[in-house]
């Protein structure tokens, strides 16, 4: 079922790149694992005993899947995917409820009134609001009841409700020629009007309606900043560190966003013609975050990926639209190198924390460090093609980048090439990572960029050492 992945394609992927058939094939293959994950959602809520998933819920889930299949049946809406429904369903955010859904489905019931059981009822009850969604959106009329869940209903990609009462509170839903009516008891009813793409209008002031960015060429669709689905907040564990808080964003924010995003597609392009292009192929939606106390100013930001949220990328409000473009840069090689990891086994190194990485403080496993090292492999390409472009303002500081990135990127390849843990392919896929690294010295940084970064990365090795000397192993150096 699964496709086989061309040498061209995996050396491709090496170098940090990935030409229009490689990503399609990656992006063909996350969506064919989105509809299995939520083919086995149903099935894991059909199997479930009746005090993990009631009769009445069992019910449910088929009528809405059923409106999904109606939807499924129409032409397509968004030149992107095949139709409408699937649109919805192809949503990174999706992939995060999808799993919390199974997570409940197989986890032992607890007492009937306790946290699993309103998680699971409400993970449950969300799949009729994205069944809701498909439908208006494929303009299929339709009267449901729908659940708000602590007082806000959130319909993806149109907005959201904010219900007179608080808790989970029961809302009438009906949909016709592109409005949607919404009610509750003890409240007005509340009429929304759905737009092309992204977003739905109300004059009631309980409701909020979606956002969304330009397209990132003139072609391209405009892009969800999503600051209201339920499912997009990090989940606890040490991958994430602090950043957990999703942002929801007044207008000063989502201006600030703006203004970077303007900027972004010219910045990308700088860095090299490749950026844009996978970054328009994989980029779906961004989730505004909360920044820490510690990013600090300046040029400072947090961002993050999420393996089960494939095409969605998180970050902090961005201050300039080079931050923004390195940020899409970084992350999108995360999504790139967890996709082929799904389709390639690179590695069967183990999980233990012992490598040395010049960007963290801590020991990293073997995956960890490489999908470490790919990201910065990448950073170093973007910011030596825009120090070789003529006239940029931030020409030298993009020199320093450069030079920092691929002097933490070759401490780290010892390791990875060395490895007794590489498969053949994954052999073939670090050679090249290694190889394209070689081929960064035809233009080199400055000397005093290239001696700074070295030292850097000197004394980051010592203070490691010092902290983790019995991990280090001996191919890390």
């Amino acid at each position: 079922m699964f496709p086989v992945v061309p040498e061209r394609a995996l050396l491709e992927l090496a170098r940090t790149e990935g030409g229009p058939d490689t990503l399609t094939l990656l992006v063909r293959d996350q969506d064919t694992r989105r509809l299995l994950l939520l083919r086995a959602v149903l099935d894991a809520a059909e199997a479930a005993g009746p005090s993990v998933c009631t009769a009445a819920q069992k019910a449910r889930l088929r009528e809405d899947w059923a409106l999904l299949t109606e939807a499924d049946r129409l032409p397509a809406a968004d030149a992107r995917f095949a139709n409408p429904a699937r649109a919805r369903l192809f949503h990174p955010l999706t992939g995060p409820w999808a799993r919390s859904c199974l997570r409940g489905l197989d986890t032992a019931p607890g007492p009937a009134d306790g946290e699993w059981a309103r998680r699971l009822r409400r993970d449950l009850a969300h799949f009729s609001a994205i069944a809701a969604v498909v439908a208006a959106g494929a303009g299929i009329p339709f009267r449901t009841r729908l659940t708000a869940r602590a007082g806000v209903l959130a319909l993806p990609s149109l907005g959201a409700l904010h219900t007179a009462r608080s808790g989970d509170v029961p809302v009438d839903v009906t949909c016709t020629e592109g409005r949607l009516v919404l009610r509750q008891a003890d409240a007005p009813d509340v009429t929304v009007h759905l737009e092309s793409g992204v977003g739905a209008w109300s004059g009631a002031l309980a409701w909020t309606p979606a956002h969304a960015l330009p397209g990132l060429t003139r072609t391209a669709p405009p892009l969800p900043l999503d600051d209201l689905d339920p499912y997009r907040e990090l989940p606890d564990g040490p991958g994430h560190g602090n950043l957990r808080t999703p942002l929801a964003l007044d207008d000063a924010e989502r201006k600030r966003w703006l203004q970077a995003w303007s900027g972004t597609a010219l910045a990308l392009r700088s860095g090299g013609a490749q950026r844009l292009a996978e970054a328009g192929a994989l980029l779906r939606c961004l989730v505004p975050l909360e920044t820490p106390p510690d990013v600090g100013t300046g040029r400072g930001s947090c961002s993050a990926t999420r393996r089960e949220a494939f095409g969605g990328l998180l970050s902090s409000t961005p201050p300039d639209s080079v931050t923004l473009a390195a940020t899409l840069v970084h992350e999108l090689q995360h999504a790139k190198l967890a996709a082929l990891s799904d389709l390639v086994t690179l590695h069967r190194a183990g999980p233990a924390a012992r490598y040395f990485a010049p960007w963290r403080t801590d020991p990293r496993p073997y995956d960890g460090l490489l999908q470490g090292t790919y990201s910065h492999l990448a950073m170093a390409a973007f910011y030596q093609h825009r120090a070789l472009v003529g006239g940029l303002p931030d020409r030298d500081w993009a020199w320093a980048q450069h030079a920092r990135y691929r002097a933490q990127v070759g401490a780290a390849l010892p390791a990875l090439v060395g490895s007794p843990d590489l498969t053949v392919r994954g052999r073939r896929f670090v050679d090249e990572m290694a190889a394209t690294h070689e081929r960064m010295a035809d233009h080199p940084a400055p000397r005093g960029h290239v001696a700074r970064a070295q030292a850097y990365v000197a004394s980051a090795r010592a203070l490691w050492a010092q902290r983790h000397a019995s991990a280090l192993p001996p191919s890390n150096g």
